[in-house]
């Protein structure tokens, strides 16, 4: 063979040199392919190593013996685990992804409730503690995921006994949810309601100021005012000791103190229970929480709707027209409230009829029914509060703000010595 000539020579050296050089390139993004998965192994692995050890801390609770669950929790850092759940528990919701929800839930069999936004289901943390997971619908419309933002919004920032407590949500592209503390005796209406009367008078009354604490709190001490607008005994559950908690916030409205109105895009609340402003074109403000309280009062006394019957005769009004004519002993009778009880019962009809009254600056701040339902001060007698049914009253004229007496006295004040009020 001849000798390579130089020209052929230069493109060999040329040629093995762009070899090397492609070489360096391919093992270069071969690295730098290799560096990325593993940086995204190292944070995949983070993000499962909680859950994997909420797997395993549930699969702990289900063995039957003790050998077996000390062989499993030998295995587990309980201390990441606890740590996990104090964060949970600690004041802001904490956020959780769906496979974690899929835990809780042990895959969702055990249906609470079902309503127009999904379904609720029971389940619970890995220390045991019960859960209620509301799952929404797919497909999320503006109107429920506005109501999804403003429970995050509202009850995720509070705190009280008297409030179902929101420990977190699921807001990924597959699940939307928000998870609560478990309320052992469901909701007050399903007590009201039954067939049979099971529980206690007093302990009814107890139920009451319960709401009315939880309501005082929403209006007078949180952070900022929230106002509810759906207050119903659908939306107040009871816990194992029928402890009172106001639930479902999904209407609810964060404003400053000093905001005496809220501006409301369209109309909320329950028909039966929303205040008489929700449905006009007048300001509205957290009196309406206050009206719907008052509502809500009356079932609890009549252990019945307000509304029944094909007649639909209104109990408040057939309560306000004993009331007035002193015949408040058919009304007990009717409703089965034993002698020993008729005095508490008194007072919560008093109170509810002043809290429905038509003109909200005439309705009390919710200060003023604690402080009355617990019994610091008495009631004064109220005034017709359905003066506006009449087929002489001029409906829209009676809501303007006109009235000119003294029923809120604690708008800015922290003690009053007065025995009477409203």
């Amino acid at each position: 063979m001849s000798e390579l000539s130089t020209g052929a020579k230069i493109a060999i050296i040329l040629g093995v040199l762009g070899l090397a050089a492609i070489y360096r390139v391919i093992i270069a993004l071969y690295e730098s392919t290799e560096v990325s998965k593993q940086e995204r192994a190292k944070k995949l692995e983070k993000v499962m190593n909680l859950e994997t050890m909420l797997t395993d801390w549930l699969k702990a609770r289900n063995q039957p013996t003790k050998h077996q669950i000390d062989d499993v929790e030998a295995g587990i850092d309980k201390e990441t685990v606890e740590r996990f759940i104090e964060h949970v528990l600690e004041e802001k919701p904490a956020r959780f992804s769906s496979q974690l929800l899929q835990l809780f839930t042990s895959n969702y069999p055990t249906k609470l409730g079902e309503g127009g936004y999904g379904a609720v289901y029971k389940g619970h943390f890995p220390n045991g503690q019960q859960l209620a997971v509301k799952v929404l619908n797919s497909g999320v419309d503006k109107r429920i995921e506005g109501q999804f933002m403003a429970e995050v919004n509202t009850i995720g920032r509070t705190y009280h006994r008297n409030l179902v407590r929101l420990f977190g949500f699921c807001f990924d592209e597959d699940t939307k949810a928000l998870v609560y503390e478990y309320m052992e005796n469901r909701s007050l209406d399903r007590l009201s309601f039954g067939k049979e009367h099971e529980i206690e008078w007093e302990k009814l009354y107890e139920i009451a100021i319960g709401a009315a604490r939880g309501l005082e709190y929403l209006h007078h001490f949180s952070h900022k005012r929230i106002v509810h607008y759906d207050i119903k005994p659908a939306n107040v559950l009871l816990d194992s000791n029928f402890c009172a908690k106001i639930a479902d916030f999904g209407l609810a409205k964060l404003c400053t103190r000093d905001t005496t109105n809220v501006t409301m895009s369209r109309v909320g609340g329950t028909p039966g229970y929303a205040a008489p402003e929700v449905y006009m074109p007048f300001p509205l403000s957290y009196k309406c929480d206050v009206y719907s309280f008052g509502v809500m009062l009356f079932e609890i006394v009549g252990r019945r709707r307000n509304f029944l019957g094909e007649s639909q005769e209104w109990f408040p009004k057939q309560v306000w027209e004993k009331f007035e004519k002193g015949e408040l002993e058919e009304v007990w009778a009717n409703c089965e409230i034993e002698d020993k009880d008729r005095e508490k019962a008194k007072t919560m009809v008093t109170v509810a009829l002043w809290c429905v009254q038509y003109k909200p600056e005439a309705r009390p701040s919710m200060r003023n029914v604690v402080k009355i339902l617990e019994g610091g001060a008495e009631a004064a007698i109220p005034p017709n509060p359905f003066e506006h049914l009449m087929p002489s009253a001029n409906v829209p004229s009676c809501m303007v703000s006109s009235y000119t007496g003294t029923t809120d006295y604690d708008e800015d004040e922290d003690e009053r010595s007065d025995t009477t009020i409203m």
